[in-house]
């Protein structure tokens, strides 16, 4: 886990809140918006699996032909990972060298720790721009897939670039609660 070492691994989901009182209520609703895309995403994931079980059965014993069941998938299972990415980022679950961490002291290491929260909001406010970009091209232009079923481009760009702005949105407010006073523990004194 990136970063995952400051975290209780046993603690729920919400324990530590931001000690910043606006931060604490952004990162409340944030949370919030991040828990509803979660179970939405699973929801994705079980029906795309569902469609591909479908479409290996309707080949197999039916012989039929599925032209439509390989991007239906496709498009769900795009949608359920990048629409989760925020959430995984605020368990500081996305995957991250740690080799550092327990070598350096403790004030080095909360600046590291801020830079690579910076780093990846710049990285990722440029993914988010240019799939805005990849969006707007698709919907102006009516790009569609190139297959028969031909559904529109703009299903799983709009994902992308929703899940990557849940994702700046998400590390931004990690970098401000690290600038604005740290985390506290939920029910601890400002």
């Amino acid at each position: 886990m990136s970063h995952g070492f400051e975290l209780d691994p046993g603690a729920p989901v919400g324990l530590l809140v931001p000690r910043n009182p606006l931060l604490a209520v952004l990162h409340q609703l944030l949370l919030a918006v991040n828990r509803l895309v979660l179970a939405l995403s699973m929801v994705a994931l079980v029906l795309g699996a569902a469609v591909l079980t479908s479409s290996v059965a309707t080949r197999y014993f039916l012989h039929w032909s599925t032209d439509w069941q390989d991007e239906v998938a496709v498009f769900l299972l795009v949608g359920a990972v990048f629409m989760c990415c925020g959430y995984v980022q605020s368990l500081r679950g996305h995957v991250g060298i740690e080799a550092l961490a327990g070598l350096l002291p403790a004030a080095v290491n909360r600046a590291r720790l801020l830079f690579v929260d910076v780093a990846s909001t710049l990285f990722c406010a440029f993914f988010t721009w240019k799939s805005w970009a990849l969006l707007h091209e698709a919907w102006v232009e009516g790009q569609t897939t190139s297959s028969s079923f031909a559904p529109p481009l703009w299903i799983p760009y709009g994902l992308m670039t929703a899940g990557m702005g849940l994702l700046v949105l998400q590390l931004l407010l990690q970098s401000a609660v690290r600038l604005l006073g740290g985390e506290r523990r939920e029910g601890e004194a400002l």
